[in-house]
């Protein structure tokens, strides 16, 4: 939850991101209720998991606009 707070605060502003951190919180909490499973965390990289292209996408440009000339060597394991 930490990491979503952090992720949205940039964004949207404290208060915005604790609203939806709460909304989160109680998603969650219905859910261990109704299914009756303990809460599982997924972790602060969940999020750069889920959109790796995207995250790529997003540092080359920023990197380019800090002045930076990039390519990137796709590594396929």
């Amino acid at each position: 939850m930490g990491a979503q707070y952090v992720r949205l605060l940039r964004r949207r502003g404290a208060k915005k991101a604790a609203l939806a951190v709460g909304h989160s919180i109680l998603v969650a909490a219905y859910h261990m209720v109704r299914d009756g499973v303990p809460y599982h965390d997924l972790g602060p990289e969940h999020f750069d998991r889920l959109a790796t292209e995207r995250l790529a996408r997003h540092d080359v440009h920023r990197l380019e606009q800090l002045g930076h000339r990039v390519t990137l060597d796709i590594d396929v394991a």
